[in-house]
């Protein structure tokens, strides 16, 4: 017997609406949740991303040729399912059971932290539930981009993604010195994933590291041994 409810089928019409999602979950012809992250909910509330998709109608090949620094977006937010594939790009599971990500990481130590700000605040990415954490509800661009020495695709994009690096986790295993290398090479490949993301979702973004690490870390309220490596401002590029 077929399982229930059959797409296509005669449906009650009590259970229409969820019959319907049952039937559309899954296929690439249906778009995903564009609602931005919502700004009724306060600090410690967290947010559900869509499950990240792991083919698209761009190559690889295509996504390099595209890449390129833009510093201009339209003032557009990006939904919580472009927010979550980018997310996942940075530092998404790949393999549950072994707890595996999107990039390579030194011992597979994974010492990267990386936080989404929007106009609706400051959140947190928790790779092993696809969620965010908010932990400000206040517009902090203008002043992401004061930190930023003042460059205005920081201030003016509707999103920046931050990665932060937590050097004790990789020093344990193999010292201080060589700790801040692996930490620093991790942060290069999640920005690249980034990057490369980006343009397969039809949006634009730009790597930055020219800002003053204790005022982006005043800014985002991060703790203290989550040091700030990369701004990634994105956006939906002006034509």
């Amino acid at each position: 017997m077929d399982a229930w409810p059959r797409c296509g089928g005669a449906l009650p019409r009590l259970f229409f609406v969820l019959g319907l999602a049952w039937c559309t979950q899954g296929r690439a012809d249906v778009p995903s949740s564009s609602a931005p992250v919502s700004k009724e909910k306060g600090v410690g509330s967290l947010v559900k991303l869509p499950p990240p998709k792991q083919t698209g109608r761009v190559s690889i090949e295509e996504a390099l040729a595209r890449r390129r620094s833009v510093r201009e977006f339209d003032d557009v937010a990006l939904g919580d399912a472009e927010h979550g594939q980018l997310l996942w790009a940075a530092q998404g599971i790949t393999h549950r059971t072994m707890g595996l990500r999107t990039t390579p990481s030194a011992g597979a130590l994974y010492p990267l932290e990386v936080y989404l700000v929007t106009k609706e605040g400051v959140f947190h990415y928790e790779p092993r539930a696809h969620q965010l954490r908010k932990t400000m509800s206040t517009d902090v661009r203008k002043a992401l981009a004061d930190a930023a020495l003042r460059q205005e695709s920081v201030g003016y994009a509707p999103s920046i993604l931050i990665l932060a690096g937590v050097y004790e986790r990789t020093a344990k295993k193999y010292g201080s010195a060589r700790a801040e290398r692996y930490v620093h090479l991790e942060a290069g490949h999640a920005a690249q994933n980034v990057l490369l993301q980006a343009i397969a979702l039809d949006l634009a973004a730009v790597p930055i590291g020219a800002f003053q690490d204790d005022d982006v870390r005043q800014v985002l309220g991060l703790p203290r041994t989550h040091k700030p490596l990369y701004l990634v401002p994105v956006g939906r590029p002006t034509r």
